[in-house]
């Protein structure tokens, strides 16, 4: 490790050395105050870094790294780490009263990308992630650096990704000579043949929550080419959109658990880790949940294929869950964007991917080291969905959570019985109502 940090300090740091001792020297070819000895291998002796993070595996791997990064960079860095309701409030609330403070930040992009950029709360990257050759930002998935775009900006740098995948249970399908599915209708005929709630087994299991299930709702939709928005404009109540929506619906009505309408992802994935379920539907980064055989009683019979086909084919979505981002007002911006650069390296994306963080360089989940932590075939699934997928989960609103409990309830009348046609209406015209007020018409 230590090795790998000092090629990451000969490389990455190259240029931004070069631009600090010039800043300090007012653009004199001389050493700054202090840069005698081995002053010149820590262009950022002294300085002080603000991070916050989430309470995430991610954001505790980064933490037990950072004093290699402190004592090459000569640097100081504070952390602080905060649940993720928390974390959100501590930004919102600092940011809004102009806080320089911190500098680098952790952040939900699908959350609060747009609405942190349209504030002016975030600073844009592009003219720092191509300064060094050798950070390759080619390297991040198209998919998840996507996620970290509004309108052209690249406003953070992707750190997790979550692919939407299908657990399946491989004994089960075995034992019924069930292939497993590719496409939607055979998703539905497998749910249906392996659904016997007179033995407690259920077909299917996902999230019924109203505001969980609007992300999960996504991959459906788009696989039968439809969307939240298209052109600004609401799109809840198209038939593409209507299509995904019934399929998800008609699953957990007909082929759920009880309560369903009470589950978020842990209720969802606990039933299937319970030997309850056949099939679950959800991220990949959960998937210790019913792996781990300290939690699972079917650990061992776990399976992980590609989200099926729609009319419009495999579209599930492929997004970074979690970036990390720059404040606009961070007092040193180049410092802020070392650690960035640093904490999102290939050598530093490595060792965190390795203890489970599914990051999102391609070179990485390429290389045999990076797959360690997880189980050949959801590595193998992953990397696939990797290639593709859609770049959001939910609507690309401000107000993300109000929309969410629009969209949400359409579905959740579905799986009551209403007419899911006249609830997309109705929703349509909610969300579109929202979409108006934001832009100011």
């Amino acid at each position: 490790m230590k090795r790998k940090m000092k090629r990451w300090m000969q490389g990455s740091l190259a240029a931004v050395l070069a631009v600090s001792m010039l800043s300090a020297c007012g653009g004199e070819n001389k050493p700054s105050p202090g840069a005698e000895g081995d002053g010149a291998a820590k262009p950022f002796q002294g300085k002080k870094l603000s991070i916050a993070t989430a309470n995430h595996p991610w954001g505790d791997a980064i933490k037990e790294l950072i004093p290699q990064f402190e004592e090459e960079t000569g640097m100081k860095v504070d952390v602080q780490s905060y649940f993720e309701d928390q974390l959100s409030q501590k930004l919102t609330v600092q940011f809004t009263s102009g806080s320089a403070t911190p500098d680098v930040f952790m952040y939900s992009p699908l959350q609060h990308a747009k609405q942190f950029y349209n504030n002016g709360w975030l600073q844009p990257l592009d003219e720092y992630v191509n300064k060094n050759a050798d950070y390759d930002f080619e390297d991040f998935s198209k998919a998840s650096v996507s996620t970290n775009m509004i309108d052209g900006k690249i406003v953070g740098i992707p750190t997790i990704t979550e692919q939407h995948i299908l657990y399946y249970r491989k004994d089960l399908l075995e034992e019924a000579n069930i292939a497993v599915p590719k496409t939607m209708d055979e998703l539905l005929a497998a749910a249906e043949a392996l659904h016997d709630p007179s033995k407690e087994m259920y077909g299917f299991s996902a999230r019924g929550q109203r505001s969980a299930l609007v992300s999960q709702i996504s991959s459906f939709m788009y696989s039968e080419g439809g969307e939240f928005m298209r052109d600004g404009k609401a799109a809840l109540n198209a038939p593409e959109s209507v299509k995904g929506m019934d399929t998800y619906a008609t699953l957990l009505r007909d082929f759920g658990p009880p309560g369903v309408l009470n589950m978020s992802w842990p209720q969802a994935i606990g039933v299937f880790a319970q030997g309850k379920a056949a099939f679950f539907a959800d991220v990949n980064s959960i998937y210790l949940n019913a792996a781990d055989p300290e939690k699972s009683t079917v650990a061992d019979q776990i399976g992980y294929a590609v989200f099926p086909a729609g009319d419009a084919g495999s579209q599930p979505f492929n997004i970074a869950s979690w970036g990390i981002a720059m404040n606009a007002k961070a007092a040193d911006k180049d410092a802020a964007w070392a650690f960035i650069e640093w904490a999102t390296s290939k050598e530093i994306m490595l060792e965190t991917q390795k203890l489970g963080n599914p990051g999102s360089r391609l070179s990485v989940w390429s290389s045999p080291e990076g797959t360690v932590a997880f189980p050949k075939e959801l590595a193998e699934v992953t990397m696939e969905t990797q290639k593709g997928g859609v770049d959001h989960s939910l609507p690309q609103v401000n107000a993300v959570g109000e929309a969410r409990d629009i969209i949400g309830s359409i579905v959740q009348r579905a799986i009551t019985g209403e007419d899911i046609q006249a609830a997309a209406d109705q929703a349509n015209k909610e969300f579109q109502a929202l979409i108006d007020n934001e832009s100011g018409q």
